[in-house]
This record gives C-alpha cells, sequence and structure tokens, in this order.
C-alpha cells in the first residue's frame, strides 16, 4: 500500500522530488532562534537571581568565617569574603561547655520523638479528611481550622499543661504540638490530588479495608509529602525556644536553643562586667564576638546539613498538593 498523499479530488498526489516541507531532517528538532529581546531578558534574569543568591549566601558565609576570625578584624570590617586572623577559641568555649552537649542530647530527644509522633498522628487525619465518603469531614475540618485563628493565649495554655502534670517534664515538648492543622491541610491536599481514587476502587476489589488501603497503598506512594512535613515539623521542634522558657526550670530537660541563650546572655553579661564564662577579662574581650557567631553556627548546623538532604522532595511534596490541591 502507497503512503502517497491525496489529491483535493481524492487521487494520488505526484509526489515532487525535493519536496520536504512539514518533514524535517531525521534526527534533527527545530529550535527557535532567540532574539536580541530574548538575549537580553534572559540576561536581566540571570542578573536578579545572581544578586538573590548572594543575598541569601553571604551572610550566611560571613557569620561562618566570622566565628573563626579575629574580633578586632571583624570589628574593623577586615573581614568581607576570607577570614582573617583564623582562631578557633569562641568554639572551644562553647563546646566545652557540659550544657550544650546536655542540650543537643535534649533537642535531638525532643525532635525525634516529636516528629514520629506528629506524623503517626497526622497522616491518618489527613488521610480521613481526604476521602469525601468521611461525612462529617466539613465540620471536623471547620473545628480544625477554627483553632488556627483563635486560641486561649498564654495564661490559660499555662493553666492547662499545669494541670495535665507536663510542667518541667520532656513530654511538654512533645504532647502539646503533637499536631498541626497547617501541615494536616498539606497531607490531605496531597492525598486528594496526587493518589488515584482507582487504587481505592481496585483496593477495595482485593477486599482491603480502608486501614490495609493507607497502610499498603497511600503511604508508601506518600514518601515526598512525608518528606516535606516531616522536616516541618522537625525544624519547628529543633527551634522551639518558647516552650522550654515558659514551662521548664530543670536545667537538665532544657533543650539546645534555651542552652544557648543562656551562654548568650552570660556572655553579654560577664564581658560588661570584664569576665566570661571562666575566661579572663581580656580573654572574653578577644573571645566575645567569636562566641555570638559560634553559638548561631553550633545551632544551625544540623539543619543546615539536612535540608539538602530533603529538598528533593519540597517541589514534588509542597507544589502538588498545596497548588494543585
Amino acid at each position: 500500500m502507497t503512503n502517497a498523499p491525496l489529491s483535493p479530488t481524492g487521487t494520488l498526489a505526484p509526489k515532487v522530488e525535493g519536496d520536504t516541507a512539514g518533514t524535517p531532517p531525521r534526527g534533527k528538532h527545530r529550535t527557535l532562534k532567540k532574539t536580541p529581546g530574548d538575549r537580553a531578558v534572559d540576561i536581566v534574569i540571570g542578573v536578579l537571581i545572581a544578586l538573590i543568591l548572594a543575598s541569601v549566601i553571604y551572610p550566611l558565609w560571613f557569620i561562618v568565617i566570622a566565628s573563626f576570625s579575629d574580633p578586632r578584624a571583624v570589628a574593623t570590617g577586615q573581614v568581607t569574603l576570607l577570614p582573617q586572623g583564623i582562631g578557633f577559641g569562641g568554639y572551644e568555649l562553647i563546646m566545652g561547655d557540659s550544657r550544650i552537649w546536655t542540650g543537643y542530647r535534649n533537642t535531638i530527644l525532643y525532635a525525634v520523638a516529636g516528629t514520629a509522633l506528629n506524623l503517626l498522628v497526622t497522616l491518618p487525619a489527613a488521610f480521613a479528611m481526604s476521602r469525601r465518603e468521611f461525612k462529617p469531614r466539613r465540620i471536623i475540618m471547620f473545628l480544625f481550622a477554627f483553632t488556627m485563628f483563635f486560641g486561649g493565649g498564654l495564661i490559660p495554655s499555662y493553666l492547662l499543661i499545669k494541670e495535665l502534670g507536663l510542667l518541667n517534664t520532656m513530654w511538654v515538648f512533645i504532647l502539646p504540638s503533637a499536631f498541626s492543622v497547617f501541615n494536616m491541610i498539606i497531607a490531605r491536599s496531597f492525598f486528594e490530588s496526587s493518589i488515584p481514587e482507582e487504587l481505592h476502587d481496585a483496593a477495595q476489589i482485593d477486599g482491603l479495608s480502608y486501614f490495609g488501603y493507607f497502610m499498603k497503598i497511600v503511604l508508601p506512594l506518600s514518601s515526598a509529602i512525608i518528606a516535606v512535613i516531616g522536616l516541618y515539623y522537625f525544624v519547628g521542634h529543633w527551634n522551639d525556644f518558647f516552650t522550654g522558657l515558659i514551662y521548664v526550670r530543670d536545667q537538665q530537660l532544657q533543650p539546645l536553643q534555651n542552652v544557648l541563650q543562656q551562654i548568650l546572655m552570660a556572655n553579654q553579661s560577664q564581658q560588661a562586667a570584664g569576665g566570661s564564662i571562666g575566661q579572663s577579662s581580656g580573654d572574653a574581650q578577644q573571645f566575645a564576638d567569636q562566641i555570638k557567631f559560634g553559638v548561631i553556627i553550633v545551632a544551625s548546623l544540623p539543619l543546615l546539613v539536612l535540608y539538602p538532604l530533603l529538598q528533593r522532595y519540597f517541589n514534588k511534596g509542597v507544589m502538588i498538593g498545596a497548588v494543585k490541591g
């Protein structure tokens, strides 16, 4: 059978030799040639991206190099892109304080246990809210959203924590923050938009219950959103400063953020009096700024290491779940 084109009358049209219109060469793709205006726009966009990137990276880079540079060079503006007079005295003072290691241990415990409980509570709630056949979901969702805008305040919260017996315990860092409505909404939107309903129909045919469908099908397909909200919860626990400040008096239970704040405040007050964390007046003046910058690095370093490992999940998790939903 011939593949020659038909003429308007229905007969085979003769093929003109050399007629290759509409058929690009095999193995080649047409590319649109950029105009000078397009190139100018690309340059402007590239410059803007470079400026935004520099504005984000440089403050962090400055803190890093200033934390082990000569404080006099930092104070006089000699430290810009490279460290000057490298020394690690500030880090030695910080890491030599036993409270740092206690704070690290507590914060890691609170963050890991708290995040595990957060996921255990949030994901089933989000799955239930995503099921259209769950009739009370609109009323329950309204009650959830209500708590995002209205709260009892600090004094009722303190009295509630006291009556529950959570004051000066590790559970005050875990139980009161076990559920986040915001993260639940993100997970619910992901389940609604990214998990095909046909999977549930197939699971029902195979005899799976809702629990089996959730455990065997939904969760394995939700690694992106689990990583996203898991990181949100972990960062929230890691940076939690207010809970330790209000509800905990036992120094052995204080998280890292409160320990670093105590070290920084003690350093500032003793620096004004001529001493710092067991050091002489000269040493205190020399290491004052290094301690300030070192505290920031010590508090942020674990998150700076963890975040890039989960960054690849963000577009897939947040954008699909929140924007499409």
